[in-house]
């Protein structure tokens, strides 16, 4: 073994995405998960949060500024990655910064998600102007798996929403678009179904879906929770189909045990009793 391949021992993910401290989100919920699941998290964050920003009040430091620095230390040490995982990214910065890391960071072995937030509820987020949202779609192009949820996707394929059930035709169409842009693997996570709700998988033209019943309203987090599992899947060569089943059947168990536990929403969900049994 070379001098400076001393430190890739071992199976490592990079996670792009803030740090918040309190409320069960973004890094909080991806090192833990990660890291039960045989790999090592190694994470950069675009910002330090006290607490996730659905409470009324919170502290926040933004890291863009630093970003370059600290990606420069890892280089220094000659890291190599076999996945790259991004969340939320808050200005057209942090987006070019992180498709430039990818670009810097990414060889034949990695694999790169990217969950590309920036709504939900037919609406996108305040702070994502179309330019914005023009940069997460340049991102998603350089991505193998990407995880919208409807809005999300309706945004990254200039398709209008509606309320509603979607149809498999409607699904695909959104998929198939999306695909175009570049990856080969979509995951629309979240899709309101009635009583259920309801995953659309799309893996290199092949087709499915996994229903799962609704527990309670919606909770912090759980996305981050659902896009560490796939990447960590991944790297670890579980068919897709496979771990999105796997990755909802956890949550929802950890949504049950929050409600039992009467946990308030913006907490996120109860996921520590149940990481023994994610492997």
């Amino acid at each position: 073994m070379l001098q400076n391949d001393i430190h890739n021992h071992q199976k490592k993910i990079a996670v792009i995405n803030d740090l918040t401290g309190f409320g069960r989100c973004s890094v909080a919920v991806s090192l833990p998960i990660i890291s039960e699941m045989g790999i090592q998290c190694c994470f950069l964050p675009t910002a330090v949060l006290s607490n996730q920003t659905g409470f009324d009040s919170y502290y926040l430091y933004d890291f863009t500024d630093h970003f370059e620095a600290y990606e420069k230390e890892w280089e220094k040490l000659n890291l190599r990655f076999n996945g790259i995982a991004t969340g939320f990214l808050g200005s057209m910065q942090q987006a070019d910064l992180t498709a430039s890391f990818i670009r810097r960071f990414r060889d034949d072995s990695t694999f790169v998600l990217v969950d590309p937030v920036m709504g939900d509820n037919g609406k996108r987020y305040p702070v994502f102007s179309d330019q914005h949202c023009d940069k997460i779609r340049e991102l998603v192009a350089l991505s193998d798996l990407t995880t919208p949820n409807l809005t999300e996707a309706c945004i990254l394929t200039g398709t209008d929403f509606h309320e509603g059930i979607w149809t498999e035709a409607e699904l695909y169409h959104l998929a198939e678009k999306i695909s175009s842009l570049g990856p080969s693997k979509i995951v629309i996570s979240g899709i309101p179904d009635g009583d259920f709700v309801t995953n659309y998988i799309y893996d290199d033209g092949l087709t499915g879906l996994d229903r799962k019943p609704r527990l309670g309203g919606s909770r912090n987090g759980t996305g981050d929770i659902f896009a560490s599992i796939l990447i960590a899947d991944a790297v670890n060569g579980r068919p897709l189909n496979e771990s999105v089943e796997k990755a909802s059947d956890f949550i929802q168990k950890c949504i049950q045990r929050s409600i039992e536990l009467e946990i308030p929403p913006e907490d996120g969900v109860a996921f520590e009793e149940e990481l023994r049994n994610l492997r």
